[in-house]
């Protein structure tokens, strides 16, 4: 099996395409259009391109630009051009990317890869497909339409005659560009590797330890540097005494850096840096710092304080972002109405490796390497930090291990850049686990109300939803105190509810932290108060809660939300191709409901919670099997969900995402808050800021994968939505007490 490698576009087409002969193909990505290069014309570098070449003996290599983090991306992006080219699948090397917008996007967030991308790697494949056999055909004087490209090779079945891509690459690259128009692709049921289980690319060298992340990094004469940073975000250095630091063996020197008032953006939080020959000595230089902070204007900052702030603005009319029929009439006039507040707090990302990057400056030039999410940031933030060309900074990205969001936020990169101009040597800047929880991006903290108007058959007639949370805005711009439509458009205001009467409001909320995108983003908290209230609804009215959130979402059709004020983006996918489809809704319930055994009896102590939700342009529905004892322990020995995502490209990581949602959903739900006082965060590492561990673990996850044939969708986040509100409902069905805060803790609280 080839190997995979990190090289820039130049170094690629050196190597592959510029001596070789061989055929190298640019998809334009930016408008999703093709075009084509030969051997001695690489694409034009004003377009945005990522690349696919064949070599004189065949291999084909593919340029993934998106970063890999255990989503699968590195072996699902080859899988769609080797499926449309007929390759053979032994025979495709894999290239990274580095940061370069001739790239397109390589934001690795938002769920984007797969349904960004799909289309346009398959034309890329069927384009070098459709010259490959025009090249045979040319060769052997018969018409196109006679030969077919089989596994690696053209085919003329007529004569018996075969070639291999390797002997076709050079011809093919001289080739016209055929139209994209004209290009034959592949039906579904000739597909090969699209939609099948094949093995991660990655998985062997994660598994036997040789897969390089960014804490594997190495550069010849690399210096080693922790920073301590300011406790309270805002804060600054007053005085220093660095004397015992510096008496550590190992320790080489301190270094001050500048501090970044808010918002701070990308920009590093400032501190001390510890320089070292090694991060042991660092650490314990660090311990060794003598350091008087300014806290800054965030000093007084009290998580609860907060939150009972916040949750009195939520009882408050808010700012109308939505709005149909007349609400306030119905639940004037509603046989029974029913209220309830709900709250989610900070959440930190908790990623398995915290953040770690290696930059090495040389005169007006900066190389870096890092496990980021989006290395085209990176590279900006760190030419402007330098006073630099962008031009002149190239990012390498390693494996992420985790990254939720986290490593979308190239701060920790900068830090490592500005260090290594200082010192005039590579350094590596390592985050302690204390560190990641400490200076973090942190999820918002969430205070909602809800109203529901029932009339006396128990349907709902009116829906009445405010959501108050600090922006991620705040981290980048000043006076921000209302949330942008984006945010708002996370299972908000695209709430799909069948409802004569439902608005949405938002209030005002000033941050006091980085707040920044995590998993899903306020799709978490929106689900849990959304997911949750149908079950209160259903239990006011006397109703089953499946069938009362299955009216709710109503019959088969597509709604467009009736936005007020904001601007709704459908994710930045057009509507017409990924509506908000209540038929998509209607299925995943009944799917998971019906595999989950829903109306069965249960044994005394357990119960069923469901709950459905859309994020990403995907629909998840999920039932919770809890398990309460005596002593209020919660145990959950079985979660299913049902997941359509449209065309599911590599099934078996839909299914891990799936998975792995279950179980972050867990710590979510019973461990995850990090809480504020004197604007310090309380909780530091894992005695503090719990995870789920295995006994807390679902005994089973059921993942039932819809059958699709619309367009991919996304899935590394649409699963963790539900997760909360289903083991909330199934809470309530067991013992009859109503969670409204998160976290509910691994024991109830009577």
């Amino acid at each position: 099996m080839a190997t995979i490698s990190n090289v820039s576009r130049r170094e690629f087409l050196t190597t592959i395409g510029l001596t070789s002969g061989g055929l190298v193909l640019g998809v334009g990505l930016a408008r999703h259009g093709l075009t084509m290069a030969g051997a001695a014309e690489a694409a034009s570098p004003h377009n945005l391109n990522v690349f696919v070449s064949i070599d004189p003996a065949g291999l084909v290599t593919v340029v993934v630009h998106r970063s890999e983090m255990g989503q699968g991306v590195r072996t699902a992006m080859p899988m769609i051009v080797a499926d449309e080219l007929e390759a053979d699948w032994a025979r495709v090397a894999i290239v990274q990317a580095t940061g370069d917008p001739k790239y397109g996007d390589q934001n690795t967030d938002g769920s984007t890869s797969g349904r960004n991308f799909f289309k346009p790697l398959r034309e890329a494949g069927a384009t070098a497909r459709t010259m490959l056999e025009a090249a045979a055909a040319q060769q052997w004087g018969v018409k196109a339409s006679e030969v077919q490209a089989r596994n690696h090779e053209v085919v003329h079945a007529a004569s018996g005659r075969r070639l291999g891509y390797g002997a076709l690459a050079e011809a093919a690259a001289k080739l016209p560009v055929p139209d994209v128009s004209t290009i034959t692709f592949k039906p579904r049921s000739a597909f090969r590797y699209i939609g099948k289980n094949l093995p991660m690319r990655d998985g062997p060298d994660i598994v036997t330890g040789k897969a390089v992340f960014a804490i594997d990094a190495k550069r010849p004469g690399m210096k080693y540097a922790v920073i301590a940073r300011p406790p309270v975000y805002g804060g600054r250095v007053t005085t220093v005494d660095s004397a015992a630091a510096l008496k550590v063996p190992g320790v080489e020197r301190v270094i001050t850096l500048a501090g970044t008032p808010p918002p701070a953006g990308f920009r590093p939080l400032g501190g001390v840096a510890v320089i070292a020959r090694n991060t042991w000595a660092a650490l314990q230089g660090r311990e060794q710092l003598k350091i008087t902070w300014d806290p800054g204007p965030n000093a007084s900052y009290d998580s609860e304080a907060y939150r009972a702030a916040l949750e009195g603005t939520a009882r408050k009319p808010g700012k109308v972002v939505r709005n149909e029929g007349d609400v306030d009439g119905a639940l004037a006039a509603a046989a029974k109405t029913v209220r309830a507040d709900y709250y989610a707090p900070h959440l930190p990302h908790a990623i398995m490796e915290p953040p770690a990057a290696v930059a090495e400056v040389k005169g007006d030039r900066c190389e870096a390497w890092a496990a980021t999410q989006d290395p085209q940031a990176a590279r900006n933030e760190v030419a402007a930090a330098l006073g630099i060309p962008k031009e002149n900074v190239t990012v390498h990205v390693t494996l992420l291990g985790g990254a939720f969001g986290r490593k979308s936020k190239p701060d920790f990169i900068v830090e490592a850049a500005l260090l290594a101009k200082e010192v005039g040597a590579p350094v590596k800047v390592t985050w302690s686990r204390e560190d990641e929880l400490r200076h973090g991006y942190y999820h918002t903290v969430t205070a909602q109300h809800l109203e529901g108007a029932l009339d006396a058959s128990g349907r709902v007639t009116g829906w009445l939803h405010r959501s108050v949370f600090p922006s991620i805005s705040s981290t980048f711009a000043p006076n921000v105190t209302y949330p942008d439509g984006g945010e708002l458009g996370l299972g908000f205001v695209d709430v799909p509810f069948a409802v004569p009467a439902l608005r949405c409001e938002s209030g005002p909320a000033e941050a006091h932290v980085r707040i920044g995108w995590f998993r899903s983003v306020n799709n978490v908290p929106h689900a849990f108060a959304i997911g949750s209230f149908v079950g209160e609804l259903a239990a006011a009215a006397g109703r089953d809660q499946r069938d009362l959130l299955l009216e709710l979402i109503g019959p088969p059709r597509h709604v467009t939300p009736a936005v007020v004020g904001i601007k709704y983006d459908n994710y930045g996918a057009p509507a017409d191709v990924f509506p908000i489809d209540t038929a998509r809704f209607r299925r995943v319930v009944e799917l998971a409901s019906e595999k989950a055994g829903w109306g069965k009896p249960l044994p005394k102590g357990h119960g069923l919670g469901i709950a459905v939700h859309r994020s990403f342009l995907a629909f998840v529905c999920t039932v919770v099997e809890v398990a309460v004892a005596a002593d209020g322990r919660i145990s959950i020995p079985r979660v299913v969900t049902a997941v359509d995502c449209g065309l599911a490209i590599h099934p078996e990581r839909v299914r891990s995402q799936m998975e792995g949602s279950a179980v972050m959903g867990v710590s979510v739900a019973l461990y995850g808050e990090l809480t504020f006082k004197k604007g310090e965060a309380q909780q530091t590492n894992f005695d503090g800021f719990e995870l789920a561990r295995l006994t807390d673990a679902p005994r089973a996850i059921d993942v039932i994968i819809v059958d699709s044939d619309q367009p991919p969708g996304g899935v590394g986040e649409p699963g963790l939505p539900p997760f909360a509100p289903a083991l909330c409902n199934a809470i309530y069905a067991a013992t009859g007490q109503r969670i409204r805060r998160l976290p509910i803790g691994p024991i109830l609280k009577t």
